[in-house]
């Protein structure tokens, strides 16, 4: 059975214009497992029935709690009093660097290209965040960055829930 999203202390992922049916499907299974609450913001690059999605996904997409929104200004209106953090290679302040609470955004750019100048300058986004990484490397996968910013904030909670 799912657990309540933000019961047990994991913020809220956001994949903004997710282009890969595996990557999502992964983040499914990362939510599930978390109690984390997944939200995509629109225009998807693959339909949800695609079969890519299903397979990567496995059996937790019942066991996930998953929104879809048609863009990021209706997201951050649901939660006016919610931190939002964007993550980006271009930051210089650590993922760690913060006390993330259940209620915090974390938010992840498209596969080829990571945020845009518009959600990076977006009044809401509270800091933008890096996840550190060796130079001269372009970028971590979609949902292994998700992973370890999760992870972090749920280890910070004490891994609350977990067994």
């Amino acid at each position: 059975m799912a657990r309540k999203p933000g019961a047990s202390g994991v913020p809220h992922i956001v994949f903004h214009e997710p282009r890969i049916a595996g990557n999502t499907g992964n983040a499914i299974r990362l939510a599930a497992i978390t109690g984390a609450r997944l939200h995509l913001v629109e225009p998807l690059g693959f339909d949800l029935s695609e079969p890519k999605l299903k397979r990567a996904g496995l059996d937790y997409h019942d066991l996930a709690v998953m929104d879809v929104h048609r863009n990021f200004d209706v997201l951050v209106d649901l939660y006016p009093t919610s931190r939002v953090f964007a993550f980006t290679t271009r930051s210089t302040t650590s993922f760690t660097d913060v006390a993330y609470e259940p209620t915090d955004l974390l938010v992840f750019g498209p596969e080829p290209t990571g945020l845009d100048e518009a959600v990076l300058n977006h009044p809401r986004i509270t800091a933008e965040l890096r996840i550190p990484m060796l130079p001269s490397l372009r970028s971590l996968n979609l949902t292994n960055a998700a992973s370890i910013a999760v992870y972090e904030a749920w280890r910070q909670n004490g891994f609350a829930e977990a067994v």
